[in-house]
């Protein structure tokens, strides 16, 4: 009984450095949100210079007044299917940390929503959907607005390879 109830007390906690600001997007139906505090800007679409021998997902480097960064498409990283890109698709700036330190890594999403502000009893913690499936890179369930909208570790969406390819790229 103490056992389960320390389980609980965890699990509460770990909800609680969940809360803050979050950026939500889409992508195809499904809206993500990734905390405001990873966010350096958001830019619309420009062109994307490829880069040979990197993954389908890394669409290559954009120039941002004078600095190179990577770009990655996330609905192709998450494994969806491609889809042309819109007047609404943007490339987000976020900030995670690589073995080299700091990096900058541009994302594409298909629409930015809005920011929320999520309370830790509104997140649940991330569903268990078997031994096969990776889903460290989840940090919880936000349930807003009678729907779900799933909290993303950007810094965990890279793989330690991943990091090294965006790094080279830039």
């Amino acid at each position: 009984m103490i056992e389960e109830k320390e389980k609980m007390f965890q699990a509460v906690e770990a909800m609680a450095d969940k809360e803050g600001k979050y950026l939500t997007f889409s992508l195809a139906s499904e809206e993500y949100g990734i905390s405001i505090l990873r966010i350096k800007e958001i830019i619309g679409m420009m062109p994307i210079t490829s880069v040979p021998q990197t993954p389908e997902y890394i669409k290559g480097v954009v120039n941002l007044r004078g600095k190179v960064i990577p770009v990655m498409d996330l609905r192709l990283r998450f494994g969806m299917p491609v889809m042309g890109y819109t007047e609404r698709t943007c490339i987000i700036v976020v900030e995670i940390s690589g073995q080299a330190g700091m990096l900058q890594v541009g994302v594409v999403v298909d629409a930015v929503s809005e920011v929320l502000n999520v309370k830790s009893e509104d997140i649940a913690p991330t569903p268990s959907f078997g031994t096969q499936l990776n889903t460290d890179y989840i940090l919880g369930m936000a349930k807003m607005d009678g729907g779900i909208k799933i909290l993303l570790d950007i810094t965990r969406v890279l793989s330690s390879e991943d990091a090294m390819l965006l790094a080279e790229a830039a």
